[in-house]
């Protein structure tokens, strides 16, 4: 299909689009909310109730939480613009990320903003249940004088068990041991390498790692897995003398059992952060009485509760959701595939080079209509070192939000890691990925990281383009049947025209009637493909292919002369500029691209 030179609509999206705006129902630290407020509309409306925020969800494109709002599947499933859901913490267990995943709308967190906060409160409750400093205080602001009821234990010499030693365990592991604990854990994913380096020791099973116990410590998410992974069976196994602390998430001891342990004497106190109700309130006897037992120091949540911590995962959670409401990558997203540091730099610039060939595709080959690219089938091929990434969900993303952005009433900023499958198919676009390790069977590509983007099967025929970047900087190096070598970027007038004599003044001349300015042009010639097909048609008219002369028609000589002129233009490119260029002889077609 030739490429049409009058697009239904611009690339670009409407300015009349509505400003995105962000609902924040709990109190998110300032410095993060004025990333947000520069570019969006942010709402700060504290004490919603379900039925509020229910309501309310429709109107917003962004949700930022803590552990108090609980963003169930209704809410998901109601807030119809929603793209990113952000809970500034690390648990995520009071939003329904399967729900949110099913409606494509990404949900972020903050792994590492209060890893700190919440290793020295462990400390801090450790330590204040081995000194008994909750009721020394109630004690003493009661104008009581118990000091021979209160006599604790020291912690130097003592064992630390940690279940979970990934960053939290880890740091409470280094300060634990910098107060001359001993340190075991259990953690079937920690590596025995970093953990020897750390002084820490590894065991096997729970039933290894209770008895031994003077003190533990669990700092797991909380999964079907780990839910109540303490009962009274395991409270039995420990020392009577033995203290437990959750700084986690409610759930993981199971409370009711924890209680028993506490009353019976099977352990001797518990240093308690977080509850499987929060707010701790009638209904929950258990968390009630835990909140309340004279062998437990029980604080409110406040593991992530300093200024610090508040700072970083507000920080952490607002540029995240600023880079997804742009179109970008999350580096935290709960319900996508992980992307370390090095690997997201490495794929950065592959993502705008796939990007932009989606968006080149979708203006040149379907001449900005949508219908050209439902119902089509795409092939993405990694060439190259590009074929041993294995996480190529960024590139997939990419490739749907630059086909569908000329198309889109949101310019394609809609479209992100999680949702693009979704986008695909409601769109009726199939995408199939294929890594090429192996070039022997054909030409190998010129360039390390090259990208094939073909059009497969369908009304129109079949289409293709080749990309490679090249530092930072990309390029077009194939468009269809032509060899070229452009930075796809800004406003290009795309030529098809008979490489002949005086076409490039002739553009020059209409654009500079309109006062249109060219800042860069190059001519793209048919490569080594077409022309060697050209020379087997006219082989099989009676010419010789692998003679020196071959004999080629009238028609096949002037196709052989076709060529694209890759125009790059500053100024207002309108319907009128486009159709005096394409009535302009030799010219075949134009194609108007914005990138």
């Amino acid at each position: 299909m030739a490429p049409s030179a009058l697009p239904d609509r611009p690339s670009t999206p409407s300015p009349s689009l509505p400003r995105p705006r962000i609902l924040v129902p709990e109190k998110v630290s300032a410095e993060g909310l004025a990333l947000l407020k520069a570019h969006y509309a942010v709402d700060v409306r504290s004490g919603l109730s379900p039925d509020d925020l229910l309501s309310l969800i429709p109107s917003y494109h962004g949700l930022i939480v803590r552990s108090e709002t609980k963003v169930t599947a209704a809410v998901l499933e109601a807030g119809h613009n929603l793209r990113v859901v952000a809970r500034a913490g690390v648990g995520v267990d009071n939003i329904d990320v399967a729900a949110a995943t099913a409606h494509g709308i990404v949900v972020v967190n903050s792994p590492a903003g209060n890893i700190v906060a919440a290793a020295e409160h462990t400390i801090a409750l450790l330590l204040a249940v081995a000194r008994n400093i909750g009721r020394a205080d109630a004690s003493l602001k009661a104008e009581k004088w118990e000091r021979s009821k209160l006599v604790g234990v020291e912690v130097g010499r003592k064992t630390l068990g940690i279940i979970g030693l990934g960053k939290v365990g880890m740091k409470v592991a280094r300060m634990a041991i910098g107060l001359g604990m001993r340190v075991v854990a259990l953690d079937p994913y920690a590596s025995a390498d970093v953990a020897k380096q750390a002084g820490v020791q590894l065991v096997l099973s729970l039933d290894a790692l209770l008895p031994e116990v003077d003190f533990l410590t669990i700092h797991t998410p909380l999964l079907a897995s780990t839910l109540n992974l303490l009962g009274e069976a395991e409270f039995k196994k420990m020392k009577k003398s033995a203290r437990v602390l959750n700084v986690a998430r409610g759930g993981v001891y199971n409370e009711a059992a924890l209680v028993r342990a506490l009353d019976e004497g099977w352990i001797a106190g518990a240093g308690i952060d977080v509850f499987t109700t929060e707010p701790v309130a009638e209904g929950t006897p258990a968390a009630r009485r835990l909140a309340g037992h004279e062998r437990v120091v029980a604080t409110p949540h406040l593991g992530a509760s300093t200024v610090e911590a508040q700072e970083n995962v507000s920080m952490d959670v607002c540029t995240q959701v600023l880079e997804i409401l742009r179109g970008g990558l999350p580096t935290a997203a709960v319900n996508a595939p992980l992307i370390m540091p090095e690997e997201y730099r490495r794929l950065q610039p592959f993502v705008r080079l796939i990007e932009r060939m989606g968006g080149l595709y979708t203006q040149h080959f379907a001449g900005g209509r949508g219908g050209m690219v439902g119902g089509r089938r795409f092939e993405l091929v990694y060439h190259g070192e590009l074929a041993s990434i294995s996480n190529t969900r960024p590139l997939f993303a990419a490739l749907v939000k630059g086909l569908v952005s000329p198309i889109s009433d949101a310019g394609g900023r809609d479209v992100n890691i999680v949702n693009a499958g979704l986008v695909a198919r409601e769109r009726g676009i199939a995408i199939d990925e294929r890594h090429v390790h192996d070039e022997s069977s054909g030409s190998p590509p010129t360039y390390a990281g090259l990208v094939t983007l073909r059009s497969l099967d369908g009304v129109g025929g079949e289409q293709a383009m080749e990309g490679y970047v090249s530092g930072t900087a990309i390029y077009i190096s194939k468009l269809d049947r032509f060899e070229a070598n452009f930075h796809p970027e800004g406003t290009l007038l795309i030529l098809h025209n008979y490489d002949q004599p005086g076409m490039i003044g002739n553009v020059g001349m209409v654009l500079g009637r309109h006062g249109i300015n060219i800042g860069s042009m190059q001519v793209a010639r048919l490569n080594r493909e077409a022309r060697l097909a050209m020379a087997k048609t006219a082989a099989g008219a009676g010419g010789l292919v692998d003679g020196p002369v071959v004999e080629i028609g009238e028609e096949e000589e002037k196709a052989a002369k076709e060529a694209l002129m890759i125009v790059g233009v500053d100024g207002d490119v309108t319907k009128e500029v486009l159709q005096e260029l394409v009535e302009d002889e030799g010219i075949l077609n134009v194609s108007l691209i914005r990138l």
